[in-house]
């Protein structure tokens, strides 16, 4: 059994009125990062592993690799096309793959409205209209630089889907816990911020606010 926190702080940051399935966009990806089937999320896990491994350790180029798995399915398929009218069986079918229009323009229009908002959100906060968001926007791109210079990309990309994959189902298991330190954490961070803004953002020289005449 879960221990009980009291929660302090009400309706909170850290309160939602949603789960974290619905969250996550409900369906079957959200199946996959909760695990709600194992031996679904298990091989999508071993899958990106095998792949990290291929090109982080064994050091593999994707040409290289994409042409031998090409060269390994047109082998097989020869083989069996040729060994199906000896041993009674069915020739190889072309799995028929359809994405629909539609489809394709959803995904489009998604990536353009998260780009364009990305980018607005970040010049709003770069116009130093909330000093906040400014330095802490500036904190985590200097330690995004850092893990970036000691990583490579496909590291980078395979230690994000490993946070993606087994940080949701690890909250979900302990989201009393989780709610009350990240709630205890906010309010230190909030607390710190407070005396660097009255010790040292407070005595930087501002020009005066210009008003709008009517």
């Amino acid at each position: 059994m879960h221990p009980h926190f009291p929660n302090d702080h009400g309706d909170g940051p850290f309160h939602r009125h949603k789960s974290i399935h619905r969250l996550l966009g409900g369906g079957k990806v959200a199946d996959i990062l909760l695990w709600k089937d194992r031996n679904l999320s298990a091989g999508v896990l071993v899958g990106a592993t095998l792949i990290w491994y291929l090109f982080e350790v064994v050091e593999y180029n994707i040409i290289p690799l994409l042409c031998q798995i090409a060269i390994l399915a047109m082998l097989v398929i020869f083989i069996w096309s040729n060994a199906a009218p000896l041993v009674n069986i069915a020739p190889p079918g072309i799995p028929e793959v359809i994405i629909s229009e539609h489809a394709f323009r959803k995904i489009a229009e998604t990536i353009h409205y998260k780009l364009a908002y990305t980018v607005a959100a970040l010049y709003d906060i770069a116009c130093g209209k909330d000093l906040k968001k400014f330095l802490l926007v500036i904190m985590s791109l200097l330690i995004l630089s850092e893990i970036g210079s000691s990583y490579s990309f496909t590291s980078l990309l395979y230690l994000g889907f490993l946070c993606a994959h087994t940080l949701p189902a690890l909250y979900q298991r302990y989201e009393t816990e989780v709610d009350h330190l990240a709630a205890r954490g906010s309010e230190d961070i909030k607390r710190f911020y407070r005396r660097i803004d009255s010790n040292f953002l407070n005595k930087i020289p501002r020009g005066p606010v210009k008003t709008k005449v009517n």
